[in-house]
């Protein structure tokens, strides 16, 4: 079909082998989109939907000129609780959006909006996890049927300085302290290096054991000793790494790998998806949390300008001493006249499970409307 008053042609992809093929296609419009993160680079998009895809499931929005892709909503029907089109990527993506070529935004994203109205007829639009600016916000401003935004994940953010700029915004009793354990780290010898693309597949297999080491005893994400996830990491991160979109941090003692964080990265930010230590290091009294942060200020100073280090979802306590910047995901619900019970009834369970108080820290949006 055809965009209405536009050159633009609008496609609904349900084909697997199709997706696959689109790599560089979509590489070009990742790099076009200001906004867009790692989690809609298309290595791990479709590594995701090859460990997680459900069949007959697909739902590949995409919108082109000329033949060339300039917009793009990678979602996929589920129908339970309720049927909707849930962006690919699942609870292990910290940020979920679309991608629109930055010269094409307006005329790409109206194009998607009335592709997904569409859509919306028979199942809910739902939008978890979108990163305040990012792409999507723009097929919500143009939306013309039933909306909403809700408040979701909190994100700690640091800008992209050095170590030592870092530790000039603490408190100086708390900079004092930040300041020992980095040079105890140096008086252990710690080493950190960013491994060559031909050891990261091994370097994350080591992550994921040093991941579960980490935990033992404890309570730790289910997902992360799934064999499916361990597929997907490799799967992705491997062409990631090798394209600029990550990379993998070892930390040795005495010669020995003891650490090692995955970094994600894209234009605006650089992001601590993951990472796993040996419980040896607690008893050598390293602080963990200090001697990964300084590999990644290191790492981001060095990436270029215009990024911020972000500590990704999560307001665990131990993030907060590096006095972060607070920012909130939110969840954008897309709806039609017929498929408003599905919002409403959305919105209900939302603050079911988040519980009165949720409630209040709603995001309201004066144009929202049922």
């Amino acid at each position: 079909m055809t965009a209405s008053g536009q050159a633009l042609s609008v496609e609904l992809c349900t084909d697997e082998r199709t997706f696959a093929g689109l790599a560089e296609q979509w590489g070009r419009l990742h790099e076009a989109c200001p906004s867009a993160t790692p989690f809609q680079s298309h290595a791990w998009l479709h590594s995701w939907w090859l460990s997680y895809g459900t069949p007959d499931g697909l739902r590949l929005f995409l919108v082109r000129r000329d033949g060339e892709l300039v917009a793009a909503a990678p979602l996929m029907r589920v129908r339970r609780p309720l049927p909707k089109l849930v962006p690919i990527g699942g609870a292990i993506s910290d940020f979920c959006d679309v991608l629109l070529d930055e010269k094409e935004a307006e005329s790409g994203s109206r194009a998607l909006a009335d592709a997904l109205a569409v859509a919306a007829r028979t199942a809910l639009i739902d939008f978890r996890e979108v990163r305040p600016g990012s792409a999507v916000e723009q097929v919500y401003g143009r939306w013309r049927g039933p909306r909403r935004r809700l408040r979701d994940s909190t994100c700690l953010e640091l800008p992209a300085v050095p170590m030592t700029e870092l530790v000039k915004r603490l408190p100086p009793t708390r900079a004092q302290r930040v300041r020992n354990k980095v040079n105890k780290l140096g008086r252990l010898g710690v080493e950190w290096r960013v491994v060559g693309h031909d050891e990261t597949e091994t370097a994350l297999r080591r992550l994921l054991e040093l991941h579960r080491l980490q935990w033992q005893g404890k309570k730790m994400t289910p997902e992360h000793t799934r064999p499916q996830f361990l597929e997907h990491l490799v799967r992705s991160v491997v062409p990631m790494a090798r394209s600029g979109q990550a990379a993998v941090t070892e930390f040795l003692l005495e010669g020995v790998v003891v650490a090692v964080n995955l970094h994600l990265l894209s234009a605006s930010l650089l992001g601590d998806y993951m990472y796993g230590f040996h419980p040896g290091l607690r008893e050598r009294k390293v602080d963990v949390a200090t001697m990964l942060l300084r590999a990644s200020t290191d790492h981001v100073a060095s990436a270029g300008e215009g990024r911020v280090l972000s500590l990704m979802r999560g307001d665990e306590p131990h993030k907060y001493r590096w006095c972060p910047e607070t920012v909130h995901n939110q969840r954008l619900l897309l709806a039609a006249r017929r498929t408003t019970p599905l919002l409403a009834a959305t919105v209900c369970a939302a603050a079911a499970k988040c519980g009165a108080k949720s409630v209040r820290r709603m995001v309201p949006d004066s144009k929202d409307h049922w």
